[in-house]
């Protein structure tokens, strides 16, 4: 068996059977005694940073979010997995080996009513076909970015902070005129950022909800996604599949004491907070928002943060507005995606308005219906599970929950959450 020893920090090794580099733990590919010579000085009972898991099933514990093994809610046709004691795809009833609820819960028009589970083949493919389809994402003269310095795993608790220039040298603001990226940003400040505290939507509000579905829906990108969909027998017509995503990522849920204070939109795109004796403000400019002003002339909006962190922020928009305001403090990052044009992936530690971030993954350069895009395919086609994808020839995993202690509709999910994981050697 291979092992670490002399070994660790070393380069990829190809021709080796496991690794001792520092990106293996995002590549899964690390020796077995990689963890014990090589980050002594980690918690082990941590996960991988880059995987972000230690955030996001803080805010979603599995023991009452998320379905139980034996039971088919929420897993109706998904894939085969052999681990699971009892299955719901749909050549179950055929191998006796269905769940008991499969029927109750299966047997009706669903969130996924397909007879054929989607492949990962195929989800490459899709997303492939997406990727080529952003003709909204921003080019390479429009952004100029300034990773500066990276660090490894085992330095992302350490809240130190690298790299003295904003991460964001230069954009394009012009990308914000675009009818997607307006109607976007316009949802950004709608939301009540303390978990425990109930969303009232203003009949404003909810129009702006319809406007950036009415127009990411206008996209190709989106009309790449339907097509696939309907093809696959999720949705019978797009306006079936606008009011499922309108339900999944707007509608709301309880994740504190108040009923309603809560989507998965919020969380992954504008974000939550529990309540804590300070409350940070975020500041949006009055041009990028068309909302009354406060006295100071700009907009204040509860930011993200839990149990003195921040959690969520996956979009790199609400991070270069945030930085331009004097409100983010990029520190490092310790993966840099392989694409060489926009969309690209970062992986990076931040200080958000006096919280840190230790590991926040984002698109950077893609436009909202890219990320919107992507983030429901992998919601609809692997729920609560990894979902590897496929951009410009290199391969990317999507992980996603599901909310599982409310439903809309005929028992279908609400987003808990969705974040980039990874991508592979």
């Amino acid at each position: 068996m291979e092992s670490c020893a002399s070994r660790c920090n070393e380069k990829f090794n190809r021709d080796a059977a496991c690794q001792c580099d520092r990106q293996c733990p995002w590549y899964w590919d690390c020796c077995d005694d990689y963890q014990h010579l090589c980050t002594v000085e980690e918690d082990p009972k941590e996960p991988e940073p880059f995987l972000e898991l230690e955030e996001e099933m803080e805010e979603a514990p599995a023991s009452n979010l998320y379905s139980a093994p034996d039971s088919c809610r929420g897993r109706c046709h998904e894939s085969f997995d052999r681990h699971h004691p009892c299955h719901c795809n749909a050549r179950c009833p055929e191998f006796g080996n269905c769940c008991e609820d499969f029927e109750s819960q299966c047997g009706h028009e669903g969130f996924s009513h397909s007879s054929d589970a989607i492949t990962t083949e195929e989800l490459k493919a899709i997303s492939e076909k997406i990727y080529r389809a952003d003709t909204n994402k921003a080019q390479k003269e429009d952004i100029i970015l300034n990773s500066q310095n990276a660090i490894s795993p085992s330095e992302t608790r350490d809240q130190v902070d690298h790299c003295p220039e904003p991460l964001f040298t230069y954009v394009n603001e012009k990308l914000f005129s675009k009818p997607t990226y307006a109607a976007f940003i316009n949802l950004l400040n709608n939301y009540q950022r303390a978990t425990g505290q109930a969303e009232h939507f203003s009949a404003q509000q909810l129009a702006e909800q319809d406007t950036f579905l009415r127009e990411v829906m206008k996209t190709a990108v989106m009309k790449e996604l339907y097509s696939f969909l309907h093809h696959q027998n999720r949705y019978s017509s797009e306006q079936e599949f606008a009011n499922d995503l309108k339900n999944m990522w707007f509608g709301l849920y309880s994740r504190g004491n108040e009923e309603g204070d809560s989507s998965g939109f919020e969380h992954v795109f504008s974000g939550l907070s529990q309540l804590l004796p300070k409350r940070a403000l975020v500041f949006l400019p009055m041009a990028l928002t068309h909302k009354a002003p406060s006295k100071s002339g700009l907009l204040l909006e509860k930011c993200e943060i839990k149990k003195g962190k921040v959690t969520g922020f996956h979009n790199w928009i609400r991070f270069y507005m945030q930085e331009k305001e004097g409100l983010v403090d990029y520190y490092s990052h310790i993966y840099d995606g392989p694409w060489e044009s926009y969309p690209d992936v970062l992986a990076m530690q931040f200080n958000w308005d006096g919280y840190y971030k230790e590991v926040g993954s984002a698109f950077i350069g893609s436009s909202p219906e890219f990320e919107f895009a992507l983030y429901s395919l992998c919601f609809i086609a692997r729920p609560g599970k990894t979902c590897q994808l496929s951009l410009g020839g290199y391969p990317l995993a999507i992980q996603t929950y599901s909310w599982d202690k409310s439903t809309y509709g005929n028992g279908k999910k609400y987003i808990a959450t969705a974040y980039v994981v990874s991508s592979t050697r």
